[in-house]
């Protein structure tokens, strides 16, 4: 009678310990394919990252955006030619240099909005090669050794059926919610692409501004912002690279429900601390 009890309790000690590892396992790959893609995705100027989207996002810009940039650029270039006039005593103490000087500020304005893609595409190139360099940050550190993985079914294997069963039910929800963050890591990777790619669809407006001391402001503040978003793939490493460093720190001897936990916390930190990246890289550069 013992005898098919223990084998009874064997049998549920060894499904409950293949289903807490299955869980744990499955938790902790769904986190690191989206925390070891970030590398690749945050280090792609928008001309790589989606050649299909770049190019569509190209013609529309260059066939709708363009015109409406040469008809700003129009006005602006006018109303600086007239501010030039009027500003030596109305025509009193005219020069003929302020034409020549007008010439080229609506040369170089002119020069700016065909040549606006190239430049968006060169501020990329820069904050491609910073994140590209501190891509070492990112490796295999960030997931769960496979010595932690066994010391864990050791640790199980050593357990009654009662523990292992609020700890399997324990496991299935901490899946669910890794599940859940390893989706947030995926928005705000992909949704900071989407918003560069936004971005550069209206450059040609804020670069039709450079004629124009007032006006500029607008032009400067786009390439602030450019820089922000580039450079915002820099932070994004750093924040994983913390993560790396925080992940490596927990055992998972001992108390295992509770090191999985940690893990969990660290993941939460890590979607909050990406989340800030924006504000922070806009609040370096001085962009609004």
């Amino acid at each position: 009678m013992f005898g098919i009890l223990d084998q009874i309790t064997d049998w549920l000690r060894e499904m409950l310990v293949g289903g807490i590892m299955d869980n744990l396992t499955g938790m902790f790959d769904s986190v690191n394919r989206q925390v070891a893609d970030i590398a690749a995705q945050v280090g792609a100027t928008p001309a790589s990252f989606s050649p299909g989207v770049f190019s569509m996002i190209r013609t529309i810009s260059e066939s709708v955006i363009v015109p409406v940039a040469g008809i700003i650029l129009t006005v602006i270039a006018c109303y600086e030619l007239i501010q030039m006039i009027i500003d030596h005593n109305n025509l009193a103490n005219f020069e003929t240099w302020t034409f020549f000087r007008w010439i080229f500020k609506t040369f170089m304005a002119v020069m700016l909005i065909t040549n606006c893609f190239s430049i968006t595409m060169g501020v990329f190139e820069v904050s491609q090669y910073v994140v590209g360099r501190a891509g070492g940050i990112i490796s295999s550190s960030t997931a769960v050794s496979d010595s932690a993985i066994a010391a864990m079914r050791t640790t199980l294997e050593g357990m009654d059926v009662g523990p292992l069963l609020g700890l399997y039910l324990q496991t299935f929800i901490i899946q669910l919610t890794m599940m859940a963050l390893s989706v947030v890591i995926f928005i705000i990777i992909y949704g900071r692409m989407i918003e560069i790619y936004l971005m550069v669809s209206l450059a040609p407006i804020p670069f039709s501004t450079f004629g124009n001391k007032e006006q500029s402001q607008v032009g400067q503040n786009y390439l602030r912002s450019l820089f922000a978003v580039g450079f915002q793939g820099f932070l994004i490493m750093i924040c994983v690279g913390i993560y790396a460093v925080l992940i490596q720190s927990i055992s998972f001897t001992s108390d295992i429900i509770g090191s999985v936990w940690g893990v969990v916390g660290y993941t939460v930190l890590l979607c909050f601390t990406l989340f800030k990246t924006g504000g922070l890289a806009k609040g370096i550069f001085s962009a609004h």
